[in-house]
């Protein structure tokens, strides 16, 4: 569940940058922004959002459960492709970053798929409670304070 949130809130700051004045600034805190056109970081940030997202729901609802192997997947694909990039920029200090997180999306992914696959379930009441927890937990502890720091402070 860690891993889903900290996929999808560092994938909220991103998307958060379709706004061009916070695109702009961007840079000044992140370097490697500035060699990125906007709507890739974007669609990194919904990738990424949408991956947190899909390690945590479809396992704790057993509504589909095999989109958590695949979401996991997916996350390990773009720390591969981050590690690439940053290794072609040269920025090495970035790279063990990327590869650890892609160790854990690849990890969670193993596990799922072939050594603790989630059996599918009927969705039940106290599921759905859980789920919506856990949601507006992402949004109150993850979401809420990554827009504030990023339309608040001046970088």
């Amino acid at each position: 569940m860690l891993c889903g949130f900290f996929f999808a809130g560092s994938g909220f700051g991103k998307v958060l940058l379709h706004d061009g004045a916070l695109y702009a600034a961007a840079p000044r805190a992140v370097a490697w922004y500035a060699a990125v056109p906007q709507p890739l970081i974007v669609f990194v940030g919904v990738c990424e959002v949408l991956g947190g997202v899909g390690l945590i729901l479809p396992a704790m609802t057993r509504v589909k459960p095999k989109l958590t192997p695949l979401a996991a997947v997916g996350l390990a694909l773009t720390m591969i492709l981050a590690a690439g990039f940053h290794v072609t920029r040269g920025e090495y200090e970035l790279v063990p970053a990327n590869l650890v997180l892609g160790g854990v999306a690849a990890f969670i992914a193993v596990g799922r798929w072939n050594l603790r696959p989630i059996a599918p379930a009927a969705l039940t009441a106290s599921r759905t409670f859980r789920s919506l927890a856990v949601l507006g937990a992402l949004a109150l502890l993850v979401f809420a304070p990554t827009w504030y720091t990023m339309t608040n402070v001046q970088f």
